[in-house]
Formats: structure tokens, C-alpha cells, sequence
């Protein structure tokens, strides 16, 4: 594969741009947005305007609603020898491109399992999709060729392919994606009728919780609406789950609240660890940063240098500013040897 268009320059676009010109594929960049793909290629991601030609794969960055009706413009004006795209929701989209006549066999549906909760072509990283499951859902028509360049793009991109049935496709998103966005952006709807003084007390983990409720209203919209059907059947089992706990909350034995708080625990701890890796029992060692530059890449030179192996980085401030904790994620062998060399090297650290 050496030359590919991305139609649609926000986030996911322009970081396989970004990531297919680090592996020596030209990158031709639509958007009707020019200024988007203008940014897009100032970043490195590619040029921007159609190519002269066919490419080998047009990759349609578009939200779900968008997609079959981009798919037919550019299967008329012939873009592309392959399309495949990154929506999220891939059912009713693929009934749409079918109703309108499109060319399933030159297209093959996709979704890479990564993102940010930042949106546009400046939040765009090359190293995005590395090691992150990218789904791929071939209809029965889509030709052998055109599923070969999408998992040469999924290979150039660093993601792990993965083959799913649509409809197991939309559940499944609708279960670890569509419906956690949801409830953050519920409970961080809530902060905004909270009074300052509540707002103050917040820590790292009500940020956690609401951190991916910054993402681009209208896009979730799209995506909530196009999926409605799973979405809504996973929103019934947590309305159900809700009364339990008014009903707990009111009541005189706590023991449903238990066991649903017990479930949680479980259903945590089914949240697997790196894709394609084996399971490694990390803990966190934190760090106080006091407020000064460069303090964190001090930290974490500091911790280069022990031979610790970071897995993860999250960081607390204090909501005065003062000072921050800095929390590592590192192998349970070597938390213990990792805090005594910190702490030998002057840092103060929590156990």
C-alpha cells in the first residue's frame, strides 16, 4: 500500500495520517472542513486535496450517521480500489450503504479501539492505534483484496486486528464504550448545578470518572443515536441496577447494595490488561511534586534510572496548587525497590 486518502481530518483521521506517513505512505487529506485538513497536513499527516488518481485504500473518518452516504460519493468519483472506515457503530450503517445501492465488496467496515477526550487534528497522535484492538466486520460480499488492505492499514497502524460480526460489534461497543461516555457525561452534567464549595473538595477520582465526558457532543450524538437499539438495552439493565440501590439506600438491610458493590468488584476485575499480553499484578507508588518546572520529568528520569518499568502515569493536584502527587503503575516486583530508591534520592513517597 502506498497511497491512501483520509476523508475526514478530526482525531482518528489524522492520527492514521500521522501514523501511515511514519511507515512511508502518502496520505492525500479530504475534509470540507479545509482548514481542518490544511491543519492536518501542516502536522506532518499528509496533503491536503484529493488525489490525482485511485489510491489503494480510502480510509472514511466520518461519524457513523455520514458514513454510507460518504462512501457513495466517493465510490462514484472513484477514489479509492478499497474503502473501509473507523466509525463505532458499524450495523445500521452497512444496512444504509445497501439500501443505496453501494459497492460492498470494495468495502469493509472497521473501528479502531482508541481515542482521546480531546477531538481534532491538533489532539491527533501517530503512536495512537499501537497495540489497541482495531475491529474489522467483512460483509459476505467484501472481496479477499479489499479486506487485505485493511489489515495491511490496521498492520501500518500498530493496532491488532480483530474479526466481528456487526451486530456482536454493536453490542459490544455499546457495552465498554457508547453507554461508560454516557454516564460520565450524566454525572458531569451534575457538576455543573454544584455549588463551588463541592467543586473544591474533587479529586483525581471524580476526575477519572467524568474525564471522558469532554468529547465532542455532537459526534456522541451521532454515535448514541445510531446505535440506539444496544445503547438502550444496556441502559435497562443499569435502570434496573439504579432501583436496586434506592431501593437499598431506603431500605433497612443493606445486602442488595452489597451485592451489587460485590459485583462491581468482579466485573472489574474482567477488564483484561495489554491487549495480547499476560496478566502482571502492578501497583502504584506515589510521589509528592512539588510545584516548580520540570518537576514530573525529573520523577520520571529519577525512575528511568532505578530500571523501573512505568506501565501508567495519573496525576492529582492539590486545589491549591502548592504542590501534586504523581501516582506510578509499575510491576509489583519492583514498587518496593522503586519507592526505597526515591526515597533515598529525597523524594517523598506514600506507601
Amino acid at each position: 500500500m502506498r497511497t491512501v486518502a483520509v476523508v475526514g481530518t478530526g482525531l482518528i483521521g489524522t492520527s492514521v495520517a500521522l501514523a501511515l506517513t511514519a511507515r512511508g505512505v502518502t496520505p492525500h487529506l479530504i475534509d470540507r472542513d479545509g482548514d481542518a485538513a490544511r491543519t492536518a497536513a501542516a502536522l506532518g499527516a499528509g496533503t491536503a486535496g484529493a488525489p490525482p488518481g485511485p489510491v489503494d485504500l480510502a480510509v472514511l473518518a466520518v461519524p457513523p450517521g455520514s458514513v454510507a452516504g460518504v462512501l457513495e460519493e466517493h465510490q462514484k468519483n472513484g477514489l479509492a480500489r478499497a474503502y473501509t472506515d473507523v466509525a463505532s457503530v458499524k450495523g445500521p450503517p452497512l444496512d444504509e450503504i445497501a439500501a443505496r445501492g453501494g459497492d460492498l465488496g470494495s468495502f469493509v467496515g472497521g473501528h479502531p479501539m482508541a481515542g482521546r477526550e480531546r477531538s481534532g487534528p491538533l489532539a491527533a497522535r501517530a503512536e495512537l492505534f499501537e497495540g489497541r484492538p482495531w475491529v474489522l466486520t467483512p460483509d459476505p460480499a467484501t472481496e479477499p483484496a479489499v479486506l487485505g488492505r485493511a489489515l495491511e492499514l490496521v498492520r501500518l497502524c500498530g493496532g491488532v486486528p480483530v474479526v466481528l460480526d456487526v451486530e456482536a460489534h454493536d453490542h459490544a461497543v455499546a457495552l465498554i464504550s457508547h453507554v461508560p461516555h454516557l454516564l460520565a457525561t450524566l454525572m458531569a452534567a451534575r457538576l455543573d448545578d454544584g455549588e463551588e464549595v463541592a467543586l473544591r473538595l474533587a479529586g483525581q477520582g471524580l476526575r477519572d470518572v467524568t474525564r471522558i465526558a469532554a468529547g465532542d457532543a455532537g459526534l456522541w450524538t451521532d454515535i448514541l443515536t445510531t446505535n440506539a437499539e444496544a445503547v438502550a438495552a444496556v441502559l435497562d439493565g443499569l435502570a434496573a441496577d439504579l432501583d436496586t440501590v434506592r431501593r437499598a439506600l431506603r431500605g433497612p438491610d443493606p445486602a442488595e447494595l452489597t451485592a451489587l458493590l460485590e459485583r462491581g468488584n468482579a466485573g472489574y476485575a474482567r477488564i483484561p490488561g495489554k491487549p495480547g499480553g499476560t496478566a502482571v499484578a502492578y501497583r502504584p507508588v506515589r510521589v509528592v511534586l512539588r510545584d516548580r518546572a520540570g518537576e514530573l520529568a525529573r520523577l520520571l528520569l529519577a525512575a528511568s534510572a532505578v530500571g523501573a518499568n512505568i506501565e501508567d502515569v495519573r496525576l492529582e493536584h492539590a486545589t491549591d496548587g502548592s504542590a501534586g502527587l504523581a501516582e506510578l503503575l509499575v510491576a509489583d516486583g519492583s514498587a518496593g525497590t522503586l519507592t526505597a530508591e526515591l526515597r533515598r534520592r529525597g523524594w517523598t513517597v506514600h506507601a
